[in-house]
């Protein structure tokens, strides 16, 4: 399995002028540009890192999972929410692509475990091969659609790694307390694994 981030958060969907009130800085400075650039990397920073461990997509952005066997009946989704799928291919190994027709499949939005059912039967994935599932995850594209303790949980965690820039010594595998608190009950118990079992053939 390869999942792929095809989109990137754009730098205007990032709140840097609410985390740099959040931080109390000071506006008006000469530097002011170079020093949003810092906060937009931080944000950046502390977005990645509850995504994460969350198995959540913040911000809404494409991406392409690869497959070389379906996993089962339903095919589970590596992230959550998902809105959309946008195509489903199927690439064999002399990199021929074949797209699976819509009516085949549908999308089982769930805020857990997104996935894919069968209408049917999906055709089998060429021997070599793989499927390519292209689909748009996230709760929106501006900061105002994500739930209010993810927003904070991003603000506190970047706000960690600004304070810690100038220390070397510091771990940067550790989150705060009040961070997991915040993102608890949106981590998901990854069930990705074990053997491959029928369906979509």
């Amino acid at each position: 399995m390869m999942l792929i981030e095809e989109t990137v958060v754009p730098a205007a969907a990032l709140p840097v002028a609410e985390f740099r009130n959040h931080m109390r800085l000071g506006t008006g400075f000469a530097d002011l540009g170079a020093e949003d650039a810092a906060l937009e990397a931080y944000l950046r920073a502390a977005l990645a890192a509850i995504e994460g461990r969350t198995a959540k997509v913040l911000l809404a952005r494409d991406f392409v999972l690869t497959l070389q066997t379906w996993r089962g009946a339903a095919q589970p989704l590596p992230v959550a929410p998902v809105s959309a799928v946008s195509v489903i291919r199927m690439r064999d190994r002399d990199d021929v692509v074949t797209v699976v027709s819509p009516a085949r499949y549908r999308l089982v939005r769930d805020l857990s475990r997104p996935r894919i059912e069968a209408a049917g039967m999906l055709p089998g994935i060429p021997t070599g091969g793989a499927v390519e599932i292209a689909f748009t995850a996230g709760f929106g594209p501006t900061w105002s659609d994500l739930p209010v303790d993810l927003a904070q949980a991003v603000f506190l965690l970047a706000a960690q790694y600004y304070e810690m820039r100038h220390d070397t010594a510091a771990s940067g595998d550790g989150m705060p307390f009040g961070v997991m608190a915040l993102i608890e009950r949106w981590r998901t118990v990854r069930v990705l694994g074990g053997r491959p079992s029928g369906g979509f053939a």
